[in-house]
């Protein structure tokens, strides 16, 4: 082999494992910055014509989860002030009506309406709107939240399953509530009367039920544990059940950390 044969076959070799590199390095998975949990609540009803297309806003918000740096926790929250004679929604509950308020007293602007999204109790606006929402959960997703977690943390007995949840340093000034929420997904009504009469209205995470639980003593603890037992009711799914827990300031309303998890199968 002469010398110029060689040169050209060294160079020919070289480009085709710089290619081969190149092709390695594309199929590599690319990191992908952790999302912030982001709670969005859904203030809706059956009886109200204007909260179909919110609903199923929520419900493509969670599913496709197309914020990057946000992961986007639902919570559709059935109002009671709908129900009448002509529509009773079976999902309203007079605690959802009451958070509203205590939203519109926190958030200055006084006035409880449907359909309304509140992204981490600091913004709301028309729960329909899309870009509105995307913008503001983008924004949300961009502020540093505590630490949460939510863990098995026994097997399941006589139908009760125990989590064990860790809430890490609450920021000083604040005034911390922990919330513990049961969401349930898949659920629809075929609507009698009202202003949905004839509709098969389908929903996002609906509330199933919402307490406050232990609270700490006081802000700036270097951390904090508990643990609660959970039953679900015998008409709820267990595979479309969510425990969604989350710490609130108190007077603010401000969701300073929040976390999801699934119940065992």
């Amino acid at each position: 082999m002469n010398r110029q044969v060689g040169v050209l076959l060294l160079s020919i070799a070289s480009v085709a494992g710089l290619a081969l590199i190149e092709r390695i390095i594309a199929q590599e998975p690319t990191a992908h910055p952790a999302r912030t949990p982001v709670v969005v609540e859904l203030f809706t009803s059956e009886g109200c014509s204007s909260c179909p297309p919110a609903d199923q806003l929520l419900t493509k918000l969670e599913a496709e989860q197309p914020v990057e740096n946000a992961e986007i926790i639902a919570l559709e929250q059935h109002v009671d002030y709908w129900d009448n004679g002509s529509w009773t929604d079976p999902f309203s509950s007079n605690s959802a009506t009451t958070r509203q308020y205590d939203y519109a007293r926190a958030l200055g602007n006084g006035n409880a309406y449907t359909p309304q999204m509140v992204v981490d109790g600091q913004a709301q606006f028309v729960g329909s709107s899309e870009r509105q929402a995307r913008g503001t959960i983008e924004r949300a997703g961009s502020v540093t939240k505590i630490a949460v977690t939510v863990t098995l943390a026994a097997p399941e007995s006589g139908g009760v399953q125990t989590f064990r949840i860790n809430v890490g340093a609450v920021p000083v000034g604040d005034t911390p509530e922990i919330w513990m929420a049961i969401t349930e997904t898949g659920l629809h009504s075929n609507v009698r009367g009202g202003e949905n009469a004839g509709e098969d209205l389908h929903h996002a995470a609906v509330v199933r039920k919402m307490k406050k639980i232990d609270v700490p003593k006081s802000s700036g603890n270097s951390s904090f544990a508990t643990e609660q037992r959970v039953q679900l009711d015998r008409g709820w799914k267990r595979e479309n059940s969510r425990l969604v827990v989350f710490v609130q300031d108190k007077r603010t309303k401000k969701i300073l950390g929040a976390a999801v998890a699934r119940f065992p199968a």
